[in-house]
């Protein structure tokens, strides 16, 4: 098939990347000039493992780039893949969207105009937005031009269920996909899309056919469920703390529960990213608006809110941090991306600078990203680099290669190590606390 994807940030390039390596023909549209060329000359516009090696090997190729609309007619279906970012109030911004759905049915209509006679084209939407936006407010927005439902043009839902750090690995490996359309026509092209995923699969791939609003709400169902889970674990694992238990050894055990599972187990600082933080927001204010707020999931974010708050006090606990060199080791929000959204980072910032500590920040790949809001504390190249003459450092993201410092430890002033996410074993030498062990 030939497909277009308009958008070209972590999901609308990562999910063109693996449509073009399933043997499809992707061209994906953005505004950014410097994406478009970077795509094109096969170069990976974001860091994603596995992503570079797909980008360099379908770029120019299967896998094109435009910042034209025109391409869309020739195409078998269209995915929009633009970002929703929220509003002071959580709500999601739908602007992008609307602008690129209408986008999108300008240049169908533009065919149109033409006299040529066309099969209706699918628009589906990829990125995460409230049940009953496609129908309600997308559908309208690409009718505009000028188009007839169901004539000119179809709709449907498609969400994606990757995680930043392995989203190519997630897409290719699936355990479900979920096709939202109350179209017969539209699930034929959407089975025919995967066709490829599901024939290289070792196992049947489960394939929910339900509406579009059911679709769209599976993906809030999805989110918000795990991060409850998240905080639920850090919420015991505070608990633990303060009993002297370790939360690791509790969860190990709550995880052999086959009701339960093992996966989102791991307590620490929280959890950050474009996903949990926005959908549980997103999904609380459109509940709110008809009439019900939700006491789970205002409890979620609470309890994500307050663990840096609880990384902070056990670091005053062993150390003065006022006038003091302060390493803070992550900023991603988690590791495997150089994404910094509502990572954890920015409040353990936010708060060292409250209490006057002298910020020294390293992490791997995300430090231009986070530059860009922290421009005045200290960046080094390394993490040893960090630590040289630090009173304290605090773990907030788990990178694998700070699980490897050792003596570099022995550089500190006040070797006291307080760590959100289990990556440093405790040894002589340093003052070691573990937030929820």
């Amino acid at each position: 098939m030939h497909i277009s994807i308009v958008g070209s940030g972590y999901v609308g390039t990562t999910v063109a990347a693996c449509f073009a390596d399933l043997g499809h023909t992707v061209t994906t549209i953005d505004i950014d000039d410097s994406i478009v060329a970077a795509i094109e000359a096969g170069d990976a516009p974001i860091h994603e493992p596995g992503l570079d090696e797909l980008v360099a090997e379908h770029g120019g190729d299967r896998l094109r780039a435009t910042s034209s609309y025109d391409i869309i007619p020739e195409t078998d279906l269209t995915m929009l893949a633009l970002p929703t970012p929220s509003r002071d109030d959580g709500s999601i911004n739908l602007q992008y969207m609307k602008t690129g759905a209408e986008s999108v049915g300008e240049a169908v209509a533009n065919q149109n105009s033409t006299g040529s006679d066309s099969d209706p084209h699918l628009i589906i939407t990829k990125s995460t937005v409230i049940p009953t936006t496609t129908d309600e407010q997308l559908a309208p927005a690409i009718a505009r031009a000028g188009l007839a439902r169901t004539q000119d043009f179809l709709v449907g839902s498609n969400p994606e269920f990757q995680r930043e750090g392995s989203a190519v690995t997630d897409f290719l490996n699936p355990d479900k996909l979920v096709f939202g359309t109350a179209d017969e026509r539209a699930r034929e092209l959407l089975h025919k899309l995967y066709e490829p995923l599901r024939e290289r699969a070792d196992d049947e791939i489960p394939v929910v056919e339900t509406d579009v609003a059911a679709a769209e709400m599976i993906k809030y169902g999805n989110n918000a469920f795990l991060a409850s889970k998240v905080s639920l674990i850090n919420d015991l694992g505070n608990v633990c703390k303060e009993f002297g238990v370790d939360a690791y050894e509790v969860a190990n055990a709550i995880g052999l529960d086959d009701r339960i599972g093992a996966q989102f187990l791991r307590s620490g600082i929280g959890f950050g990213g474009s996903c949990f933080p926005k959908d549980t927001n997103a999904i609380i204010a459109a509940a709110e608006e008809r009439g019900y707020s939700p006491p789970m999931l205002n409890a979620t974010l609470r309890v994500n809110d307050i663990q840096p708050e609880r990384l902070l006090k056990l670091l005053t606990k062993h150390t003065d941090i006022t006038d003091n060199r302060i390493a803070v080791l992550g900023l991603a929000f988690k590791p495997g991306t150089d994404d910094i959204r509502h990572t954890r980072a920015a409040p353990v910032i936010d708060q060292l600078r409250d209490h006057g500590a002298d910020v020294a920040a390293y992490d791997p790949v995300a430090t231009e990203n986070m530059r860009e809001y922290y421009p005045d504390i200290t960046y080094t190249e390394t993490a040893s680099d960090a630590l040289v003459d630090a009173h304290g450092a605090v773990i907030v993201t788990g990178w694998d290669e700070f699980a490897a410092l050792d003596t570099e430890f022995d550089t500190m002033v006040d070797p006291v190590v307080i760590d959100g996410r289990r990556i440093i074993d405790r040894r002589d030498g340093i003052t070691y606390e573990g937030l929820t062990w």
